[in-house]
């Protein structure tokens, strides 16, 4: 029969609302009862198994089943939201869109991974400038599996007081290891800086210091995200903990006019030079992308013109260079 912690991993599973990983233990189950022999038990598993994935779809539901939000002190820690945000929403360069849809395959695969006494990717150091896509991507991920994102809110977790923040810091990690999903460390350099900086005190090594051993013995289910505008002030020791680290760069001209197409496609436009408009907009990231594009549009609307021009998306490109020099 089934060991105690497979049932219980049945049991959280199905509370959680995470099909997939009900499935995989059921196979688990399955497996083990043919092992010993009781071929007859398997096969009954493996045909209720398959009813059931027949019956609901191979695929899980993109709509995670709601659970309670953050209570108490943790509703200062954590704020959530349920992303419907898709990869293919996304425009992102092959090296990162490819980390990333490896991370969701190996989650979707448990089953076949865990036989094997490996764990899939869970993990994850997103480091890059600012308006690269690295929360976009934290949205994404969650959005693609499915799960909750949490974000850990800085403000109410970095505190003065002594030892404050590596207790709140605790209570962050118990949640993670109680509620599948996403959780995400925003500018996370705040946290793991250097312990050798010049600027160091005592208390934030501490900090880091739990961060490190939270992070380490931590076996939950859940995704650990952390993303930073400043991987250089990072603490060495912190690298090793992740199982990948994703660099964001600027887009370059392919994907800029891609990004440029995308964010454009649903209003009516005459006269688009794209290979112009790309290479203008050189050096600036996805988020000043978006805006360029939502100012031009604004723009036609409030002025009553027919269809968004060339000329329209250069003047808000113009703006959007001058803004960034000063």
């Amino acid at each position: 029969m089934a060991k105690a912690e497979q049932i219980k991993a049945l049991l959280k599973s199905h509370v959680e609302g995470d099909d997939a990983h009900f499935y995989a233990v059921a196979m688990q189950v399955a497996a083990s009862e043919a092992k010993k022999g009781h071929g007859l038990v398997a096969q009954e598993l493996r045909a209720l198994i398959d009813k059931a994935k027949a019956k609901q779809g191979t695929q899980r539901s993109v709509h995670p089943i709601p659970i309670t939000s953050p209570k108490g002190e943790l509703s200062t820690l954590l704020s959530v939201q349920y992303p419907k945000l898709r990869f293919a929403d996304m425009v992102l360069n092959e090296h990162v869109a490819g980390r990333l849809q490896r991370l969701t395959k190996e989650q979707r695969q448990i089953h076949k991974i865990r036989p094997h006494g490996l764990s899939p990717r869970k993990k994850l150091l997103l480091v890059g400038s600012p308006g690269t896509g690295k929360t976009m991507s934290a949205s994404a991920l969650a959005g693609e599996l499915g799960l909750p994102l949490f974000v850990v809110r800085l403000d109410s977790l970095l505190t003065k007081f002594m030892g404050e923040t590596a207790a709140k810091l605790r209570q962050i990690f118990d949640a993670i290891s109680q509620v599948r999903g996403v959780y995400l460390f925003d500018e996370f350099d705040a946290i793991g800086s250097n312990r050798g900086m010049l600027n160091d005190v005592g208390e934030m090594r501490r900090i880091l210091n739990s961060f490190l051993q939270l992070i380490e013995e931590d076996a939950s289910d859940s995704l650990i995200l952390a993303a930073t505008n400043h991987p250089e002030i990072l603490d060495g020791a912190l690298f090793r903990r992740f199982d990948d680290v994703i660099e964001f760069d600027l887009p370059e001209i392919e994907l800029i006019e891609k990004a440029l197409r995308s964010r454009l496609a649903n209003f009516k436009k005459k006269r688009i030079s794209w290979s112009v408009l790309a290479k203008q907009a050189q050096g600036l990231s996805y988020a000043d992308i978006t805006r360029v594009c939502e100012d031009a549009i604004k723009d036609v609307i409030i002025h009553d013109r027919e269809a968004l021009t060339t000329k329209d998306v250069q003047n808000a490109l113009q703006e959007r260079k001058t803004i960034q020099k000063q």
